[in-house]
């Protein structure tokens, strides 16, 4: 763990080896995150809450990630920062994952899958703004390549643009603007807390949370009833693939990219790649039509720039 003041833009950690070990890390995760899109859009078709979408995954996660620390002889550490940190963890949780999930369920209910993952791109561009205001600069190069790439994400939606009117693209994306925003926020704000590592600090986020998704899940059996099975199974499915497998994976990324602003923008622009995962699975699994050559071009983007972000000393 590294100590002292960061100079901006400069590395202090194990990112001075390169971004590419921690963007490795970040495409795993990116994999697992793709499953949110495709199961929450596939639930709000089939008729389920949004709010238990939202509060089941972490309500899930919960029992898995305890064992998982548990077996690797690290709860006692998470569990003396939570009492220790009560209110950092209470607010910094609800923002990282509670202004991040909530927004995005409610946005797979209000519109397409394609227009939540596209707009949730923004958070590469957010965590680079995040960190530059936190002054730990903002190097061009790594900003002109994830500018590539959500260019490169944009260009994959083009052929759907006609699909939906801006009445119905706002209910999406005003949403996951606040959890782009958030999700890097709390992130960034809860990293090193006491050196917790990746899986601690995923647990602690998850209890931080609860009151948030109690509450949810309160709301929830008030307004729509108990969830149908079907719903039940697939949150299950979201919260082992993508919140703990995938988010594990991601702050582990950025544990390993901590006081280098140019490999952690390397690492949150990974999230791009949740894209081609999240269109692979719906063409395979839900019929969806295959990229026309623009898309294709979109997706060349992604890739140049997840490599170009990879080379990068």
């Amino acid at each position: 763990m590294t100590t002292g003041t960061p100079t901006p833009g400069k590395s202090t950690g194990p990112a001075a080896r390169g971004p590419a070990r921690p963007m490795l890390l970040g495409i795993a995760a990116a994999a697992g995150f793709a499953a949110t899109f495709v199961l929450n859009r596939s639930m709000s078709v089939q008729g389920g809450s949004w709010m238990w979408s939202a509060c089941l995954r972490f309500l899930f996660m919960l029992g898995p990630l305890v064992l998982l620390v548990a077996l690797r002889g690290g709860l006692r550490p998470v569990l003396r920062s939570l009492g220790s940190r009560p209110g950092l963890w209470l607010l910094w949780s609800t923002v990282g994952f509670g202004l991040f999930y909530a927004p995005l369920t409610w946005a797979a209910d209000a519109g397409p899958g394609w227009l939540t993952a596209a707009a949730w791109q923004l958070t590469i561009v957010a965590g680079m703004g995040i960190g530059a205001a936190s002054g730990q600069g903002l190097p061009r190069r790594t900003l002109a390549v994830s500018a590539l790439i959500v260019a490169g994400v944009m260009l994959t939606q083009v052929p759907h643009a006609g699909d939906t009117g801006p009445a119905a693209a706002l209910r999406v994306v005003l949403p996951v603007l606040v959890a782009a925003v958030a999700y890097p926020l709390g992130n960034r704000r809860l990293i090193g807390v006491d050196g917790l590592d990746g899986v601690q600090r995923t647990l602690a986020m998850t209890i931080g949370s609860l009151p948030l998704w109690l509450l949810t899940a309160a709301a929830a059996g008030a307004v729509a009833g108990a969830p149908p099975a079907a719903q039940v199974a697939q949150c299950l499915v979201v919260a082992l693939l993508s919140g703990v497998v995938a988010t594990t994976l991601f702050f582990r990324a950025t544990d390993r990219a901590r006081g280098d602003s140019a490999a952690m923008g390397a690492v949150e622009a990974t999230q791009a790649a949740e894209v081609p995962f999240a269109l692979l699975a719906e063409v395979l699994l839900l019929g969806a039509a295959a990229p026309d050559p623009v898309g294709w071009t979109g997706l060349a983007l992604v890739l140049a720039g997840l490599t170009a972000h990879a080379l990068q000393p």
